[in-house]
């Protein structure tokens, strides 16, 4: 069995999958990361590790989870299913490397376009010739709402909520009308602008606000809130094969 581990902005995610089935996931908080880990390899048979982090994990922490795992650590450098055209490579998320490979795994000899509705809202695409030409960073759900309270001397700091009217009839709901009925409209435009180029296009929702926004997105998209676990382990068992 393989363990994944995705080290993100607010929380950790592991995953245990056997073969290309997954079989577990686990969340918690960062500074759990190496109990967790011990946790996990009490239960399950772990023969190969993949670790990302867009964190920053302390030198003592990396060392223990070598310990443990002796796992492959994911970077700009790794070996990976598709063609890397980004001009800057170095600077490119691990994230958003997951996501490519995903979408070349699972969707092989299509045009993919990878939505990652998280932290961020990122866009990343892949061509049916499997490579990676880029995309976009956009701001999340959460950092919209925050950033209307922290940079206004009024308004209030709300929690997401579903809207019914995109006309908002007091402040509240016009502050969910513009976040929401913002991103999702951000969303469908991006997608269109795609599609009119390659009419072929695949779209796939992941990230932790993939529930939330889906039902809402006039676009035809596949959901899937594991993708990037999905795609580290594709990245994984890739180099595992290719040594």
């Amino acid at each position: 069995m393989n363990l994944i581990v995705d080290v993100g902005n607010t929380r950790v995610k592991a995953a245990v999958f056997e073969l290309n089935t997954l079989k577990k996931v686990f969340v918690f908080k960062e500074e759990e990361i190496v109990l967790e880990i011990e946790k996990i390899i009490k239960i399950f048979s772990i023969s190969g590790a993949i670790v990302s982090s867009v964190a920053n994990l302390s030198v003592k922490t990396i060392a223990e989870i070598t310990y443990l795992l002796n796992p492959i650590y994911l970077n700009s450098k790794i070996k990976v299913p598709f063609l890397n055209k980004y001009q800057t490579p170095a600077t490119l998320g691990v994230d958003r490397i997951a996501l490519a490979a995903a979408a070349t795994d699972k969707y092989p000899n299509k045009n993919v376009l990878v939505i990652d509705a998280g932290t961020c809202i990122t866009f990343d695409f892949i061509n049916s010739e499997k490579e990676y030409l880029g995309g976009a960073i956009s701001l999340g759900v959460v950092m919209r709402y925050k950033a209307l309270h922290d940079y206004t001397s009024k308004l209030p700091l709300l929690k997401k909520e579903e809207i019914s009217n995109f006309i908002g009839a007091n402040t509240s709901s016009s502050i969910h009308s513009g976040v929401v009925n913002g991103i999702c409209n951000e969303i469908d435009g991006v997608i269109s602008q795609y599609q009119k180029k390659y009419t072929d296009l695949t779209v796939v929702l992941t990230g932790g606000d993939t529930i939330f926004l889906a039902k809402q997105l006039k676009s035809s998209i596949f959901a899937n809130p594991n993708f990037v676990l999905e795609g580290l382990h594709t990245v994984l068992t890739y180099n595992l094969t290719n040594d």
